[in-house]
C-alpha cells in the first residue's frame, strides 16, 4: 500500500535557533515553530489555538537556518513526520514524541526593525577560467586548404 509523509508549516520561531555540529562535521539546527489558528465559535466569539512543532534539520539547511533566523521570525517549513520513542530513565514507561524533519526552509518575511542587514557573503569558489578561444576574431584564422566542411 503506498504511503505519503508531507508536512508544510507556516509560523514564527517561539526562541532562537541550536545549532549544533556532529563529530563528522554535519550541522543539526533544532527550532521550535508557533502555528496560530483562528476561529469564531457558534456564539460568535473570536477563539485562537496555537501549536507548537519541533522541528530538525541538517546539513547547509540547518547552517542556514542558523546564520539567518531567530526568535520571532516567520519561516515556511516543508518536510516529513518522525516518531521518536524510547524509554523513560526513571519511570521506566515508553515515551513517544512526534516531530518534523526538515527539508526545505523558507524566510518570510523582512527583517525585525533595529536588526542591521547582513553583508551578502561572497563565493570562496575560485573564478572559472578564461576561454582562450573567446578572444580569436574569426577573420584572423587563415583558410584551411582541403577541408571539405559543408557550411
Amino acid at each position: 500500500m503506498p504511503s505519503f509523509n508531507q508536512v508544510i508549516l507556516v509560523g514564527n520561531l517561539t526562541r532562537d535557533v541550536e545549532l549544533r555540529y556532529t563529530p563528522k562535521g554535519m550541522a543539526i539546527a533544532k527550532l521550535n515553530v508557533a502555528i496560530n489558528r483562528t476561529w469564531r465559535n457558534e456564539a460568535g466569539e473570536t477563539k485562537e489555538e496555537v501549536t507548537f512543532v519541533e522541528v530538525d534539520a541538517f546539513g547547509r539547511t540547518a547552517e542556514n537556518i542558523g546564520q539567518y533566523l531567530s526568535k520571532g521570525r516567520p519561516v515556511l517549513v516543508e518536510g516529513r513526520l518522525k516518531l521518536d520513542q524510547w524509554d523513560d530513565k526513571t519511570t521506566g514507561a515508553k515515551r513517544q514524541k512526534l516531530g518534523v524533519i526538515c527539508e526545505t526552509c523558507q524566510f518570510l518575511g523582512t527583517k525585525p526593525p533595529g536588526e542591521k542587514p547582513e553583508a551578502t557573503p561572497r563565493s570562496t569558489a575560485p573564478a572559472a577560467p578564461e576561454n582562450p578561444l573567446a578572444k580569436i576574431d574569426p577573420e584572423d584564422v587563415p583558410p584551411h586548404e582541403g577541408d571539405d566542411v559543408p557550411f
